[in-house]
Formats: structure tokens, C-alpha cells, sequence
């Protein structure tokens, strides 16, 4: 069916639009915008969030997030998780939006114009008579003063919703000291280790217990589905290749940014400066001019004696004991009539005397270090690639349509596409359904991996749709051969099983002689053998397991010394004596108010949580998608 539609699209196209636009004049676009485009995803007091609306903000929070960081992962961009956060960040501003209307929460107009005037973000909206320029506003933010104005507000009502709930926490000092020791509490302990490896040499495990093992365990020996594939990959860097530089282009260019490309000329001076400031008064200023005359005349006289005379009657402390030396610079160091003197001297010559803000100088010349300004031969490459790279963006947008349009009207290969935009194919083998862990470029795209397992890539072996991967970034690719989710045989994993098998009996037969050490040392303490003693606690494990940090901790601190069983699972078997308890180091009293503040910030978002809940049960909250079971990291839950 799909070749025929290729085949004779625009054929099906016309029959199409002859076909539609009737219906659309008889029953209204509203008829059809219910047909699909408003699933619903969520739900709070009977009003619906639908997929579009969802995936409007998705895209708006994603490519924030490209903007804040470019180096981000794509993966984690194109996952469910985080998908789903962002759904849970919609529900929740328009549960505390609701929240604020059935309060009759509202924010004055004081407030938010104290709010505006404070926020430096607007400033650069300002113009110089101090009103505020709508169209650059609209411009740079997409919405209008009166949109922008209305989102704040909501925003600000929102906050006070929560603000009731968190305005009010605090964290009583019982609570402080019991969460705080929770971590600093210390136990010294002695360990007899039964570990796994020590009866391994008592283990025996046959060919039917293998077999058995693998029959009851389908499940975990099944070889996930894989395919081979073949792909192309559109970037800016390969949209590069196709820009043609014109010489004329990159002369002009080169013409425009000549101090660029060389440098720009210096010049040492040496100077005398008599000291005239502003605020000097005219008699003064008169006598120091005069004093500046007759120093420009001794000069002028003996110019060799130039640097001595700086030395002892300069007012410079810059310059005056280096004889006046102000070493190279180049135009735009210096304030104007000094630099402009300075410019116009040649070398050796003395300056007529210069007057600036700072007050009367007399100029010696040095040196000169001429512009150099490298021949167009020798930086054409650099002035080419970044004339490239100006031209990229542009050139990306139609390699972008080229690329879309052939690898769908020819999609029995991706060899046309590649010749026509000079692109390579690439490939890769066992590729999964989803994106391997550390996999980069287009097999760290879900979208992308999810087309190339659509029914007929399987199938039919045809190229997928172009798919953006990632920021001027566009994949399609086929798959070459398909491997279905398959049994593993016996024999490839029959070691695997052999030394599974090893360690879990091994370790039963640790659990077991350690319980027996357990009650034996129990009734007589003599003959027990412990490790040395140890300090440990939540913070500092002394390389213990967490399941015996936790045993010591949970032993009645009344009641010790006390010796206790600990059940290490495949790492076997644990008895440990616990002694005494080791009182924490006290804190100075900046931990101590450090510590309670930590406290009472955790109890302020555990109250804001809980109010939260209450609002969405209030309000009837209902998130129509499942959640999906790949978590989310930290650092991006919070943005």
C-alpha cells in the first residue's frame, strides 16, 4: 500500500483535498479536532490537559534545557522520564492555580510593580526616556507585556498558596537532634566475616542441577531482539561540505576584517607629567603650565636628558622611576589628545606640550612596531571555514528538505539521499530497542530507535522518516537484518549457571556455620574470633557492608556489649559484636546552625509535599498515562 501511495502521491493527494475540503466547509474544523489531536493525558477538577498540549511544553522545556546546556545528553532528552516530569510539572502548576482561585489568593498591584521594577531582566526592554518597548519584548520573549504580566501573576498566586503551608514550618529540636544523629551516631564493632569463597571447595553441583536451574529460569536467558542497521546523519558540520566559497566573497571578507587577521600598531612613548586637575584653581593651573613650559624647553634643548627629567620632576608614580616609560600600546590605551599626539609623532621626536583631564605632558616617541596584516593567502583558510560556518545555518535548512523529501520517496536505500548531500553510510550492529548505555548520536535517540523498529522499517526493511536526534541534527536509517528475542542455548551459559549455583549454596553454607559460630559464642564468648575493633557509622562505613552498619546501629546502645547475626546474601554471613557507643565530636556552633537549618528546610519541603497531595486529592487529579518505570536523574528532575 505504501508504494502505491508513493508511486501516485500527488495523484492521492489532489483526491484527497477534493475530498476533505468539502467536509471541513459543511462541519467545521472543530469536528475534526476531535478526532485524534486531544487525547487526554491528565485531569484536575474535570478540566483536561491533552497530548498536543503536553508536548508543546515538553518541547519548550527541552529546548531550554539545550540552551542552558549543549553538551546534554540526548538520551536523557528523548526519555519517558522525562517526559513524564514535565507532565507532572503541568498538573501541579495547574493544581496550585486552582488552589489560588478557590482561595481568592490574588497579588496587588504594588506588588508586582515592585516585582517589575526589580527585575533586571526588563532594563534592556527600557528605552532611554524610560518606556518600555513592546515590539522588542514580543520580539525576543514570543509574548506580549499583558501575556507576560498575566504568567507572573499566576505564578506569584501560586507561590502564596504553598507560601501558607511553608511560612509556617519549623523543625523542633528534638526532631533536629534525632535526624542529625541519625548520621553522626558512631558504634565501635568488632566483624567475623563467614564469606561465600571459603566453602566453595564444599560445593557440589551436577549437569541435572544446571539443567533444572535453566528450565526454571527461562525468563533470565533470553538474547533481547537486535537489528543490524545502516544510517545517515545530517549536522551542520556535514551541511559544510556542500557550500561552495566564493573567492570574491572571502576577499571581501577578508577586506572587512583586516585588524583581525593581524596586528595593530604600537608605540613607546616616555612622557613628563606636571599634575592639573579639574578642580585645581586657575593661579594654580597656571604655575604648573608654566613649570610644564620650561620643562618642554630643557627637553627640547638636551633630548637625551629626557629620561633623567622625567625621574625627577614627573608627577606620574606610574612611569616617573622607569623615566617616564609607558612601554607599547596600541590606539584606544591612552585618553584621545595624549593618543592622538602620540600617533602623530615620528620616532625620537618630543611632543609640544599636551593638555588632558590629568594635566600637562610632554611626549618623547621611542618606538614603533608597524601593522602587520598577513597576506589573504595565508589566513584564506581561516577566513574561509568561518565563512562557512556563517553560511552553515542556512545551507543546513535546505540540505534539511533535500534529505527529508529523498529518504521518503526513495526508501528501498539511503544511497540516493548520501550522494546527493555527500554524506557516509554508517553502520552498527546489535542494536537494541532502546538506547544502550553509553551510546552516542543517533543510537542515543529513542525516537530514533523506536522508528527503526516501527513494523515496516521491520518489515519491509525501508527508511525510516528523517528524525531529529539532536539540536541541526536530522538521522535516517534502514534496518539490515533483524534478530528476534530468542532462548539462549544451554551450553552458551551452562558455566554461568555452574558458578551462579556455586555462590548461592556457598553462601547458605556461610549463613549456616555463621549462625551456629552466633549461638555457640553466645552461650561462651572464649573461643570467638573477631576482626579489630572499628569505629563506624552512616557517614563513615569503615568498608563495611550497609546491612552491618545498619545491624550496630539498631543495637540498644544500653544494653552492650551485644553480638548479633547479619544475613549478607550472596556475600554470606556476618557476627558482629557490637561494644560501645562512641560520642559524636560536638559541632561548633555554625555546624550546629547549619545542621539545624538543613533540618528545617527538609521538614519545609516535606510539609509543602504533603499540602500538595492533599491539593491534588481535593481537586480530583488524574494522570491518564502510566508512569513510565525508568527513573529520572536529580539534576534534571529539578530544572
Amino acid at each position: 500500500m505504501f508504494d502505491t501511495f508513493r508511486k501516485y502521491n500527488k495523484v492521492v493527494m489532489i483526491f484527497l483535498f477534493l475530498l476533505i475540503i468539502p467536509s471541513f466547509v459543511f462541519f467545521g474544523v472543530e469536528r475534526y479536532q476531535g478526532l485524534g489531536g486531544d487525547e487526554k493525558v491528565a485531569r484536575i477538577q474535570g478540566h483536561d490537559i491533552t497530548k498536543p498540549e503536553w508536548d508543546q511544553q515538553h518541547r519548550v522545556e527541552t529546548d531550554r534545557i539545550r540552551q542552558q546546556s549543549p553538551n546534554v545528553d540526548p538520551t536523557l532528552l528523548d526519555s519517558d522520564a522525562l517526559r513524564y516530569a514535565t507532565l507532572e510539572r503541568m498538573v501541579r502548576d495547574r493544581v496550585l492555580a486552582a488552589a489560588a482561585v478557590r482561595s481568592n489568593v490574588s497579588v496587588s498591584e504594588d506588588r508586582l510593580s515592585r516585582m517589575f521594577a526589580q527585575d533586571a531582566g526588563l532594563a534592556a526592554f527600557r528605552t532611554a526616556d524610560g518606556k518600555f518597548d513592546r515590539e522588542a519584548f514580543l520580539r525576543a520573549t514570543g509574548r506580549t507585556p499583558e501575556q507576560y504580566e498575566a504568567s507572573v501573576r499566576a505564578d506569584m498566586a501560586s507561590q502564596q498558596v504553598l507560601l501558607g503551608v511553608t511560612g509556617t514550618s519549623f523543625a523542633p529540636a528534638a526532631l533536629t537532634a534525632a535526624t542529625v544523629n541519625a548520621f553522626y551516631d558512631r558504634r565501635e564493632i568488632q566483624v567475623a566475616r563467614f564469606a561465600p569463597e571459603s566453602f566453595a571447595s564444599k560445593v557440589t553441583v551436577s549437569d541435572a542441577d544446571i539443567e533444572t536451574y535453566y528450565k526454571d529460569h527461562t525468563a533470565q536467558f533470553q538474547a533481547p531482539e537486535q537489528a543490524s542497521i545502516e544510517y545517515l546523519v545530517l549536522d551542520l558540520e556535514a551541511a559544510k561540505k556542500n557550500i561552495v566559497a566564493n573567492e570574491a566573497d572571502l576577499k571581501t571578507y577578508y577586506e572587512q576584517n583586516t585588524a583581525r587577521f593581524g596586528t595593530k600598531e604600537e608605540r613607546r612613548a616616555s612622557h613628563i607629567l606636571i599634575t592639573a586637575p579639574a578642580s585645581m584653581s586657575s593661579g594654580d593651573r597656571a604655575k604648573a603650565k608654566a613649570k610644564a613650559e620650561q620643562l618642554l624647553a630643557d627637553v627640547k634643548k638636551a633630548p637625551a636628558t629626557f629620561a633623567d627629567v622625567a625621574r625627577k620632576n614627573s608627577q606620574d608614580p606610574g612611569s616617573a622611576e622607569k623615566g617616564g616609560d609607558l612601554d607599547f600600546v596600541t590606539r584606544g590605551a591612552m585618553v584621545k589628545p595624549f593618543e592622538d599626539a602620540m600617533f602623530a609623532l615620528k620616532k625620537g621626536d618630543i611632543s609640544d606640550l599636551v593638555e588632558t583631564e590629568f594635566g600637562y605632558h610632554i611626549i618623547q616617541l621611542t618606538d614603533i612596531k608597524p601593522a602587520v596584516v598577513p597576506p589573504f593567502e595565508k589566513v584564506r583558510a581561516t577566513i574561509e571555514s568561518e565563512v562557512r560556518a556563517q553560511q552553515a545555518t542556512q545551507e543546513f535548512a535546505k540540505a534539511a528538505e533535500i534529505f527529508t523529501d529523498t529518504v521518503y520517496q526513495q526508501p528501498e536505500s539511503l544511497k540516493p539521499a548520501a550522494e546527493k548531500l555527500k554524506l557516509t553510510i554508517q553502520t552498527a550492529t546489535n542494536v537494541p530497542r532502546t538506547p544502550a548505555p553509553g551510546a552516542t548520536g543517533p543510537l542515543a535517540s529513542r525516537n530514533f530507535l523506536q522508528a527503526l523498529y516501527a513494523s515496516d522499517s521491520l518489515d519491509r526493511k525501508q527508511n525510516t522518516e528523517a528524525i531529529e536526534v539532536g539540536p541541526n541534527q536530522l538521522a535516517s536509517g534502514r534496518v539490515t537484518q533483524y534478530t528476534a528475542a530468542h532462548p539462549i542455548p544451554l551450553a552458551e551459559v551452562k558455566d554461568k549457571i555452574r558458578a551462579q549455583l556455586i555462590t548461592e549454596r556457598a553462601a547458605a553454607l556461610a549463613k549456616t556455620e555463621g549462625e551456629a559460630k552466633l549461638a555457640a559464642w553466645k552461650v561462651k564468648a572464649d573461643g570467638a574470633t573477631f576482626g579489630a575493633p572499628v569505629t563506624v557509622s552512616r557517614i563513615d562505613a569503615q568498608s563495611q557492608p550497609v546491612p552491618v552498619i545498619d545491624a550496630a546501629l539498631r543495637a540498644d546502645g544500653a544494653k552492650l556489649p551485644a553480638l548479633l547475626g547479619v544475613d549478607l546474601g550472596t556475600q554470606g554471613y556476618a557476627v558482629v559484636r557490637v561494644t560501645k557507643v562512641v560520642p559524636r565530636t560536638p559541632p561548633t556552633a555554625e555546624q550546629a546552625q547549619q545542621e539545624s537549618m538543613q533540618i528545617a528546610q527538609s521538614v519545609t519541603a516535606a510539609e509543602a509535599a504533603a499540602y500538595y497531595e492533599l491539593l491534588k486529592q481535593r481537586f480530583k487529579v488524574e494522570i491518564l498515562v502510566p508512569k513510565p518505570a525508568d527513573t529520572l536523574p536529580t539534576a534534571a528532575a529539578a530544572r
